[in-house]
């Protein structure tokens, strides 16, 4: 742990290196702040440093409504938005929005729907069904690659409602159909099996 000199210093100098580290309680508000609160930088005589948000509140002081210090990095709070987007990929991975919409995902995490999608362009600059439809393209293309199945049963493997909308996928992210992306052995391997 830093001595109080050294936290002290950091937050006159506002550094951000301690966000999420140090937390900064003010005596005579009773409010703790962020190393990095755009606050006036209260008197060192007033001050008590905390190594966490919890620790903070259960000495009795509230949360800054500035810098809003209970969703600093590392906090439960803030590592909590990522953990949400991280248990819907996991929901999504296993086929969740295959056939049920966002607003059941969002219902299984305990969010609401915008919120749900305000997360996910938050940490992946993507919405909840962009990220659907990638993972359902990622698995047509495992499929295509290692099995013989018809166009259909890829497409209702992979997720798709049909084979079309799994050709428009590919056309919109490929420029070509999902067909051209079937494994096709090479003249040498069939001539050694016709050999055999």
């Amino acid at each position: 742990m830093l001595d109080f000199d050294t936290q002290y210093d950091a937050l006159r100098r506002r550094d951000v290196t301690l966000d999420g580290v140090i937390f900064v309680a003010v005596k005579t508000t009773g409010i703790y702040c962020r190393p990095v609160c755009p606050a006036r930088t209260p008197l060192a005589r007033n001050v008590t440093f905390y190594r966490s948000a919890a620790a903070a509140e259960h000495a009795s002081f509230r949360p800054c409504l500035r810098c809003r210090p209970e969703t600093a990095p590392f906090c439960p709070a803030w590592k909590g938005s990522r953990t949400t987007v991280e248990r819907a990929l996991a929901l999504i991975e296993n086929g969740e929005l295959d056939h049920g919409g966002v607003e059941r995902l969002a219902e299984q995490l305990g969010v609401g729907a915008r919120h749900l999608a305000r997360l996910f362009v938050r940490h992946l600059d993507a919405s909840p069904l962009q990220v659907a439809l990638s993972v359902r393209v990622r698995r047509a293309r495992r499929l295509l690659d290692a099995s013989d199945l018809p166009m259909a049963a890829v497409a209702e493997r992979s997720g798709f409602s049909s084979a079309h909308r799994m050709s428009t996928a590919f056309a919109r992210l490929y420029g070509r159909p999902p067909s051209t992306f079937r494994k096709k052995a090479d003249a040498s391997q069939l001539r050694h099996r016709w050999v055999r």
